[in-house]
């Protein structure tokens, strides 16, 4: 451990690692690259030995700084300013000549003992040209029995989990610690951020899912119910329009009679059990307002009854003149309306209020004692006059 720890803090190399690949597994050279380069030791070995805690760098990767080719002397200085060779492993590299080339240079330099195989395809001695992930040069070397950090060793039964402890036993080669010293840390660390993955992904799952639970399209159904006395000597309701306030929207419909519903389809379901405004407007089949205006604030929901009341004066307010022959407004005239004996204010002016029940459209008009009869057609108001004789 002592001799690592010196070898960690020796500064005459200029590189941590050199890199060794075929072009075809470049992006394997990639990733161990970066996984050295970013790996953070645990604290309390950086502080037994003095590391910082990302001590496995510079990595020196052909493509990051020159290109590749012939062991040139450029190379062969680039390897000499290396304190460690990583051989990335599979058919592709055992078949390189340049591979071969240097792993060569490095045995010859005497660093034979930091030489280290990363295995990512292949099978190691396996004596066929198409599966060997070895180089020749390892066999013609000499060089000692070689297992490596194997990619496809098959510890656990997720294939991610067998590629991170390969990089742990890497790791720990380069390093020169017991393998467990950061494995179990490892292992802890990926816990975490699995959990940490699921938990985002569940969060971002039920974001989506609330997303599109909200603007789910839903329809909501309206019905009139009259609140109040039903007088079915008065003319129905023959229009209703219904108008639904939705943010910035607005949706409007018909609908013919108090016994109709209308459907507003599409709202999207985040408006529900919110507060909106709906309006209702009314005509009968004589095209009066005869209905109470509706302006109101509810809760939506996808069944809604909204209670109507009639309007009393409508139908029910009695006003108009008595006139003699000449034109002249008769006062205190009594007259009998719907069995109700009335009599005129000293204008002239019959007023009477009749409930939602007892009213109706036309009414009769009698006076006392005499034959004359005569009838007023509603809605009636100042202008109606009655002519009656002498």
């Amino acid at each position: 451990m002592e001799e690592s720890a010196k070898a960690l803090t020796d500064t005459s190399y200029k590189y941590f690692a050199f890199i060794s690949y075929n072009s075809k597994d470049t992006e394997w050279g990639k990733r161990v690259q970066r996984k050295l380069e970013h790996y953070r030791m645990p604290a309390t070995l950086c502080n037994e030995n003095g590391w910082k805690r990302t001590p496995i760098k510079p990595v020196f990767f052909a493509p990051t700084d020159i290109q590749p080719g012939p062991l040139s002397e450029e190379l062969q200085e680039r390897l000499r300013a290396s304190r460690n060779l990583i051989v990335i492993c599979s058919p592709n590299s055992a078949q390189s000549e340049w591979v071969g080339r240097e792993i060569a240079f490095f045995h010859s330099i005497g660093r034979t003992k930091n030489i280290h195989f990363f295995i990512v395809d292949g099978v190691p001695h396996s004596g066929d040209t198409t599966t060997e992930c070895f180089n020749p040069v390892v066999k013609t070397l000499g060089l000692p029995e070689i297992l490596g950090a194997n990619i496809h060793e098959r510890v656990s039964r997720w294939s991610w989990i067998n590629k991170e402890r390969a990089y742990v036993q890497l790791i720990s080669k380069l390093l020169n610690v017991e393998f467990d010293a950061i494995w179990q840390r490892h292992k802890r660390l990926l816990l975490e951020k699995t959990i940490a993955w699921f938990v985002g992904i569940m969060i971002v799952m039920a974001t989506l899912w609330d997303v599109w639970f909200m603007n789910k399209p839903a329809d909501v159904c309206i019905k009139l119910t009259e609140a109040s006395a039903i007088n079915h000597k008065l003319p129905a309701m023959d229009e209703a329009v219904i108008t639904l306030f939705l943010d910035n929207e607005r949706k409007c419909d018909t609908i013919r009679s108090i016994e109709a519903t209308t459907t507003f389809t599409n709202i999207p379901q985040r408006h529900l059990g919110r507060e909106v405004r709906i309006t209702v407007s009314y005509k009968d089949r004589h095209n009066h307002e005869s209905f109470c205006k509706t302006d109101t604030l509810l809760r939506l929901d996808k069944n809604i009854t909204l209670p109507v009341r009639r309007m009393t004066d409508v139908y029910g307010r009695i006003r108009f003149c008595i006139w003699d022959e000449s034109g002249t407004p008769v006062k205190n005239k009594d007259v009998i309306l719907n069995g109700k004996r009335l009599t005129s204010d000293d204008n002239g002016y019959i007023n009477h209020n009749i409930p939602v029940e007892q009213q109706d459209t036309i009414y009769n008009i009698s006076l006392p004692g005499t034959s004359q009869t005569y009838t007023i057609s509603m809605p009636c108001g100042e202008d109606d006059i009655i002519s009656i004789e002498n």
